[in-house]
Order: C-alpha cells, then structure tokens, then sequence
C-alpha cells in the first residue's frame, strides 16, 4: 500500500514538472528529490529498474539494490584540518557497493541519459559549465533520470599551484552556475585532472564545497582483489569516445557483480 502511494505522488511529482517544463532549466529539479530524502529512496525502492530493463543493456541479472547506509566508519583528520574539505578516492563502509561518478559529456550521449533512468543507476556527474555550454537541457534530463550534478569548475582550468583568488573564482563559479541553471547547490568538488593542493582545500571550503572526489582506476579491476567496498569509480576512462560510455558502464557492472558488490549513490554515505 504504501509503495502504491509512493508511486502516485510520484507520478504527480512528474505531471507537474512537466506541466512547468516552460520555466527553463533554471526550474529543472530532479522530481524525486522533491519528496524529500528519505522518501526518495522508498520511491527508488518500490519503483526499481523497469521489468527486464538489465537484459537490455546487457546484464545477466538485475542490479542488487543497495543497503541503506550504515554509520559512517571514522575517517582519521587531523585537528587543524576539521574545516577543510575531505579528498577521497574511497567511502570508508563495510557495505559491498561502489560508486559511480561521470564527468561532463553524459549528458550528451542520449543512450546514457535512457541507461540511467531504466537502471536507476544512483550516478553522480561532475560538469565543467564551458563544457557543457548552452546545453543545460540535457544536463536537466540527465538529472530527471536520476543523477544527481555536482562541480567540476567553470571552465576545467588546472587548480594546483594557482593563487588562491583564481582557484576560488573556479570553484565558486562552477557552483554557481549549476545553482542558478538547476536550483540546487553542489556541495562535491572534481578537480580537473584530479590535481590540487592545500590551496585548493582552503578555497573549495570558502565555496562550500564538503569534499573532493577522486576515483579509482576502472582498468585494475581485472584482478580479484582489486575491487574495495567504498570504491569511487569513473567508468569512462579517458581517450576513449563517448559512444561507448554504455558499453563500459556495462562492462564495470558485469564486474561488480560477479563480485557481490552493487552501485551506491555516493551523496548517501557523505
């Protein structure tokens, strides 16, 4: 019963976003979320991947759902280092999931956007706003589907060993514009190449930034004992076109699985 109710406020979640559509993206929120944090992830629950949607993208079986989130194990700071954002390339859980994380691009591959609503793939993308341009209505899409948009700075300039003013004026943007195009403000930080320093932690912090994500390599996990439960990955590994950005997504889900491990959403365990 509660699941059918689920639904049904869903459903009217998604008339009205559609019937709002005019506004702009400026308006483009994920309409799950509206519920609420707790009841978006019953909605998840009850509603799940569409019936016979893993075949399609060529998975032998459903993705196991994820566990609901336990205590966060402790993360070792150091006392002076309390007020500066965390950088992570793992969630420190017991819990037999990974995470996975996207740069800007995916909102430009159609099958992609179709891949994370039909799987209800918890992904999280990191957008650069020059990158992505004027396109912010694919991104608004993307984000329907159920990917939640996080920061990747304005215009993907290398962050380590520029002045404080400049890195600032990157992260700080890139939060911005995402604000003001979607109506939520990122709270995650991917700097570009992976490369920062402390300066970078002082500024992200000044922009309200709650940590940096890094990532794992995807290419190790041909050994048994590669794959960590907490894991960050970036399927899409550089240099290679994003035509493919499904099939690999296929590709680290075959392997996750055979693993026992499933797909987390990465904002749940921070």
């Amino acid at each position: 019963m509660r699941a059918r109710r689920l639904r049904a406020l869903l459903a009217g979640i998604l008339a009205a976003a559609v019937l709002s559509g005019t506004a702009g993206c400026a308006q483009s929120v994920d309409p799950i979320e509206r519920l609420g944090k707790k009841a978006a992830q019953r909605v998840r629950r009850s509603y799940g991947p569409h019936e016979g949607a893993y075949r399609h993208w060529g998975l032998t079986a459903p993705l196991a759902p994820a566990p609901w989130p336990a205590r966060p194990l402790p993360r070792h700071t150091d006392a002076d280092e309390e007020t500066l954002p965390e950088v992570l390339d793992r969630v420190p859980t017991h819990d037999k999931v990974v995470f996975l994380t996207y740069d800007e691009g995916a909102e430009r591959d159609p099958r992609f956007v179709e891949m994370v609503r039909e799987l209800r793939l918890p992904v999280s993308v990191f957008l650069t706003d020059t990158a992505v341009g004027p396109a912010y209505a694919r991104v608004a899409r993307l984000r329907a589907a159920g990917a939640t948009i996080q920061n990747r700075t304005m215009d993907h300039a290398g962050l380590r060993g520029r002045p404080y003013a400049e890195q600032r004026a990157q992260i700080c943007a890139g939060r911005d514009r995402l604000r003001s195009r979607l109506g939520r403000r990122p709270v995650l930080l991917r700097p570009p190449y992976g490369r920062y320093d402390r300066t970078t932690l002082r500024a992200a912090a000044d922009c309200g930034i709650k940590a940096l994500i890094l990532w794992r390599p995807t290419r190790a996990y041909g050994r048994a004992t590669a794959l960590h439960p907490g894991d960050i990955l970036r399927p899409h590994e550089p240099g290679r076109p994003l035509t493919s950005l499904t099939a690999e997504t296929t590709r680290v889900l075959r392997r996750l699985q055979s693993r026992g491990f499933t797909v987390a959403r990465l904002e749940d365990y921070l």
